[in-house]
Parts: C-alpha cells; sequence; structure tokens
C-alpha cells in the first residue's frame, strides 16, 4: 500500500492518497505496519511529501500520527531541520500525550542518535517552548536516545550534555509536560546510573532545585537504595 500511496503523492494526488489510507486508519492496525507504510511514503522528498502528511494530520486519526512520523523519520538524514520544524508543529496539532510520544520516538529522538549536536541545538530550544507537549517531547527524545544506545561507554560524554540539556526544565510544573521528562530521566537513569546520581545530586543538593515529585520519582526509578535515600533525604532536608 505504501508504494501505491507513494505513486499517489509523486503525481500530486494527495486527497486520492489519504482516500486510499483511510479504511487502514478506521480499523485496527498495528504500529508495525503503519510505521512500514509511512517509510515507503517516505521515500518522496519532503517537498512532494509535504501537502500529504498536512492533509493526513488534519484527519487526526491515531494511524495518522504513525505514518506522519515513521515517513518524516526518513527525511532526517537530509534535512533534519526542516524535519524537526515539521515533528513540532504536528506535534502541536495533534495536542495529545499519545501523538507527542510517537514523534518523539520515531523523529526526535532518532535526530539525537543520527545527528547528535545539530539535534540538541534544535532540542534546546524546544524546552522554552511554550506549548507543553513539545517540551514533553524532549523527554521522550532522552528516552530512545538512552534505550538505544544502552549504557554505551562510548556515548558517556553525550550522555552527560543530554543530562544538562534537560536540567531547565527539570521544574517543570505542566504535568504532561513532567511525565514526558521524566521518562527521559527515568531511563537516563537506567542506563547512565553514576551520571544520573551525580548530577541529581548537583540539581537537589548545590542547586536547591525542587523538581514535582512525580518528576523525582521517575528520576530516581533506577538508582541503588543508597543513592535514592542520599537524594530524597537531601530534598527533604
Amino acid at each position: 500500500m505504501g508504494s501505491q500511496i507513494s505513486e499517489l503523492i509523486n503525481d500530486g494526488h494527495m486527497e486520492g492518497a489519504v482516500q486510499l489510507i483511510t479504511p487502514t486508519l478506521l480499523s485496527p492496525t498495528p504500529f508495525t505496519t503503519l510505521d512500514r507504510i509511512g517509510k515507503q511514503i517516505g521515500s518522496s522528498s519532503l517537498d512532494v511529501s509535504e501537502p500529504f502528511y498536512n492533509l493526513l494530520a488534519s484527519e487526526k486519526y491515531m494511524g495518522s500520527w504513525v505514518i506522519i512520523a515513521s515517513a518524516l523519520h526518513c527525511h532526517l538524514p537530509t534535512d533534519l531541520v526542516r524535519t524537526l520544524a515539521n515533528c513540532r508543529d504536528f506535534i502541536i496539532q495533534a495536542d495529545v500525550w499519545y501523538a507527542t510520544d510517537i514523534f518523539g520516538e520515531r523523529v526526535a529522538g532518532p535526530a539525537l542518535l543520527g545527528d547528535f549536536h545539530p539535534a540538541l541545538q534544535v532540542l534546546s530550544a524546544w524546552r522554552e517552548d511554550p506549548n507543553r507537549w513539545v517540551r514533553r517531547c524532549v523527554g521522550v527524545a532522552l528516552h530512545l536516545w538512552a534505550k538505544r544506545t544502552c549504557g554505551n561507554a562510548e556515548m558517556v560524554d553525550r550522555a552527560r550534555e543530554l543530562f544538562y540539556l534537560i536540567e531547565p526544565v527539570f521544574e517543570e510544573k505542566n504535568q504532561d509536560a513532567v511525565k514526558g521528562i521524566g521518562w527521559g530521566l527515568k531511563t537516563m537513569g537506567r542506563y547512565y546510573p553514576d551520571l544520573a546520581f551525580v548530577w541529581l545530586k548537583e540539581q537537589i543538593n548545590r542547586l536547591h532545585r525542587q523538581p514535582r515529585p512525580l518528576m523525582l520519582r521517575k528520576a530516581i526509578t533506577y538508582l541503588p537504595p543508597e543513592q535514592k535515600f542520599a537524594i530524597t533525604r537531601s530534598q527533604s532536608a
């Protein structure tokens, strides 16, 4: 189906392409199938396929976001900044937590894996975004990056940079954003526990930061009991 949709897109038949995919989006379809379709659609250039993404996004089906995100993923190597700008726009348009996580795991996180410092620069601006879902996506991107790098010793310096990327939003107040940012810290703590402990001690002990309880609970999830105690004791002191 993805190849048929790509042909329609390349021929400029955007409405026909949306009509072709709609029955699939209205039926229970595994995300893996939607990902595969999205990757096939992503073979078209961003200039050609962008109108299709916009039209499909207007339908706001859950599966629409999976297809769009998987297609955008294909454009990261050729135009990272524009692809991430599209990602941000669709997150805002979707205005729901699951779409944020879909885009974070398929676009923003892979951007960090594929082209770390340019992606880091873009995500740095997202920390201050007025939209809570965009701020949440920064945490989702960290989650994906940590999960894929699995504590690789060669990635420790980059992991350290990511802890400091997240520093300005450690005291985030919006609960929707907290859940995503905390998710990122939780996974970072799982795969980079030594860095997580040092960073948390600095935030709590030296800088006297006051994160939301949920944020802190997520951040210390995988730390050893004695380190959890050291962090929580410092916060309550």
